[in-house]
């Protein structure tokens, strides 16, 4: 890894779409802009109208390139895991070299052998994950290159998705100016900031709450293991308000921040609100209570679906228990509810980043995290399967000073400036701890 390097991350959502610019000096990343517009054109975190989700990447990225000073010409994109498949793939190939010396073509011509798998027209290939390498018959390796051997083997996971929905997202990106420089499963990003390797290696659930859906996944032994989405989010949350308090989405958007409570147990009686309603002319007043009963009733809905999910593969069982992210995670009182609803310990993830210390920007920080750590056989696995440029956005030498993007889409985002920080703070370690749920999900 190059001193200093810059990657932009592009997460379309529901509700906002937010582009986050990032620098990385010697393995830390320092936020240095923001960009976070309504979203037009999406329904359920699926693009419904190319050029109206157009039309709000564009407004994000200008957003962030005026906060950060710099021209946005290349992104990191996330994708929904929706009707998502993994499998495990397989590929052997006899190395070509006259010294027979593994280099990175063999390690591609392996990758493309274990491609050669069936996989259906409608159906697109968005990464091959290597879990081993095998030379000569011994395995356990995970980077071969530089090695003597005459067969190569990779075993790996595969991870397809619906055609349409990764040809919509290249084509807004394309169509907003923009090259992709990969397109990253985005359970996999946001469980890059918001687990510890440990979570991440005995086996930990993370569910992203956001506007149009609820997505949960399973990630053991540093892969996405299983998913599920649930096409109920924040906005159903939103519209349950409007429609029982018979008030806009604009009110009831505002009555759940402002009044809202996950759980019954934390709201009071006493505590009273007006509500303009449609038809009267003086507002209406509403306690916490009945409002919390109205948001706790949808929100018992969804994690009990997603509950059910999850004990078809006994993920509950895992050790690390389960993480809350996603902009809806944010109602007061949906940790105390979540662990009555799953059982298991669970804590909510927020970034600690100056500026964004929200939980919808989970997944924009993640993204630039996953690029930026990927490794060399990585980097080959996913231009192989993707055939998108794996080299960082852009590269500079001077540290940038910008401002923070200000509150928008009611989404609370600090107004506060970036200063210099110093290049030569040293990377945590993390100790990796012993895999016990090895055979798992095996």
């Amino acid at each position: 890894m190059r001193n200093s390097e810059m990657y932009v991350s592009l997460d379309i959502g529901t509700t906002s779409i937010k582009v986050v610019v990032a620098e990385y000096i010697n393995g830390q990343m320092n936020i240095i802009g923001v960009g976070n517009e309504k979203s037009e054109g999406l329904s359920r975190g699926i693009i419904v109208d190319i050029d109206k989700t157009v039309e709000s990447v564009k407004k994000a990225i200008k957003q962030a390139e005026k906060k950060a000073n710099v021209d946005i010409r290349n992104v990191v994109v996330g994708t929904q895991s929706t009707s998502t498949e993994i499998e495990t793939c397989h590929g052997m190939i006899a190395v070509s070299g006259e010294n027979k010396e593994i280099t990175d073509e063999d390690v591609r011509n392996t990758i493309s052998a274990a491609m050669v798998k069936s996989v259906p027209p409608e159906r697109e290939i968005l990464a091959i994950i290597p879990e081993e390498f095998i030379v000569d018959g011994f395995d356990g390796i995970k980077d071969p290159r530089g090695m003597i051997g005459v067969r190569l083997e990779m075993h790996a996971t595969m991870i397809t998705g619906p055609k349409t929905i990764v040809h919509n997202i290249k084509r807004c990106v394309e169509k907003a100016g923009l090259n992709i420089e990969n397109i990253v499963l985005q359970p996999l990003a946001a469980s890059k900031v918001s687990m510890s390797s440990g979570e991440r290696d005995f086996g930990t659930i993370l569910i992203d709450m956001g506007g149009g859906q609820t997505a949960a996944s399973v990630i053991h032994d540093n892969q996405l293991k299983f998913s599920f989405v649930d096409p109920e989010g924040g906005e159903y949350v939103t519209k349950d308000i409007s429609i029982v308090l018979n008030t806009s989405l604009e009110n009831a958007e505002k009555i759940k921040r402002d009044f809202g409570y996950a759980t019954s147990l934390e709201a009071s009686e006493d505590e009273v609100f007006p509500v303009e309603v449609v038809g009267k002319t003086e507002p209406v007043k509403v306690n916490e209570l009945y409002l919390s009963e109205i948001i706790e009733a949808r929100l018992v809905q969804i994690f009990e679906t997603i509950k059910e999910e999850l004990d078809s593969v006994r993920a509950r069982e895992l050790p690390g228990g389960i993480v809350l992210t996603g902009g809806a995670s944010s109602i007061p009182g949906m940790v105390e509810l979540a662990k009555e609803i799953f059982e298991v310990n669970v804590k909510l993830y927020i970034p600690d980043h100056m500026g964004i210390r929200y939980p919808s920007f989970t997944t924009g920080i993640g993204l630039i995290e996953y690029q930026a750590k990927l490794n060399d056989i990585q980097k080959i696995a996913n231009q192989t399967a993707t055939g998108f440029n794996q080299e960082p956005s852009f590269s500079q030498e001077q540290t940038v000073v910008p401002m923070y993007a200000e509150e928008d889409a009611g989404e609370y985002v600090e107004k506060k400036q970036v200063v210099k920080k110093q290049k030569n703070q040293e990377e945590s370690m993390f100790s990796k701890m012993k895999k016990m749920f090895n055979n798992f999900f095996d």
